[in-house]
């Protein structure tokens, strides 16, 4: 039984007659006659009665036609769901993200591709590079935005640069200004300052402690562990100064204080990455290109 066939046997039911039926399917009579006659054989039995000007279902081709019809309906159902998928009015994406990037980075981006493709579903998790590459290999993400460089060597993974961000250091307006007094901030000026520091496994945390102990001083915590939300309240609430992306810091209100670091200065390299050997679904690759495109 062949799909083809179901459609010229619904179009005869529907229209009692072959000719008007193969006008309907665009078809060639003899072709729908044949056809139809291939279905009756391999059924076993008579799906109309034909008589000169009166064609009649019989008892079969009655219990046939509502089978029929919800399969043609079906199948144009599952035409649409796809079609609706292929021009990117329903899915989802996975988007993995650090939490300074969810802040600073992708507001805008999520808001723009929500505008144009509300249909499509946006599932975001946080994390560090470290566990959102492993999100990633898993197949449990179909992009995440990451730290370059990655923690580990992951072959598996393309990357594509989107942006280098220089970092601030953030205080309470209630608090002295860092670095003496300074308009810019050196990293060892923090030398004797108390921070709020992230958790492990953050990747500002290992750049900052880095930059610290470049400069051959270990930092010093007032308070440690948080996500970025509970790093910028602590930082509000005074208890020390942070050092975090300046996204985040323009986003962050003006009961912030926010002092440049002197050059050199810090910064870190936000990268794009999908797994290498799975291409990512069309709303994916659409996010992508908008989160590429994003300043021009």
């Amino acid at each position: 039984m062949q799909f083809q066939q179901l459609q010229y046997f619904v179009a005869v039911a529907e229209t009692r007659h072959f000719t008007r039926a193969a006008e309907l399917v665009h078809v060639a009579q003899p072709s729908l006659s044949q056809q139809i006659r291939a279905l009756e054989r391999e059924l076993g039995v008579d799906l109309f009665q034909r008589a000169r000007g009166n064609i009649t279902l019989t008892d079969a081709g009655e219990a046939l036609l509502p089978t029929a019809r919800r399969i043609l309906a079906d199948a144009d159902t599952a035409r649409h769901e796809v079609q609706e998928l292929a021009q990117l009015r329903r899915g989802r994406v996975r988007l993995g993200a650090t939490p300074s990037l969810c802040t600073g980075l992708l507001p805008d981006v999520l808001r723009a591709f929500h505008d144009r493709y509300p249909g499509i579903q946006l599932l975001i998790e946080e994390g560090g590079s470290h566990d959102l590459v492993r999100e990633l290999a898993r197949g449990a993400l179909d992009l995440a935005l990451v730290v370059l460089p990655l923690p580990a060597p992951a072959p598996a993974l393309t990357t594509v640069e989107l942006l280098r961000e220089e970092l601030v250091v953030v205080s309470s307006p209630n608090a002295p200004r860092p670095g003496h007094g300074r308009r810019s901030v050196r990293i060892a000026d923090l030398e004797g300052e108390r921070l709020v520091m992230f958790r492990h496994g953050y990747d500002l945390r290992e750049l900052t402690v880095a930059a610290c102990r470049a400069e051959g001083f270990e930092p010093d915590f007032a308070v440690e562990g948080g996500e970025m939300d509970a790093v910028l309240g602590f930082v509000r609430a005074g208890l020390g100064v942070a050092v975090v992306p300046s996204m985040v810091a323009m986003r962050a209100g003006s009961d912030l204080r926010v002092t440049p670091l002197a050059r050199p200065g810090l910064r870190r390299t936000i990268a794009l990455a999908h797994r290498s050997d799975v291409a990512p679904p069309r709303a994916a690759r659409e996010l992508q290109r908008m989160l590429v495109e994003r300043d021009t």
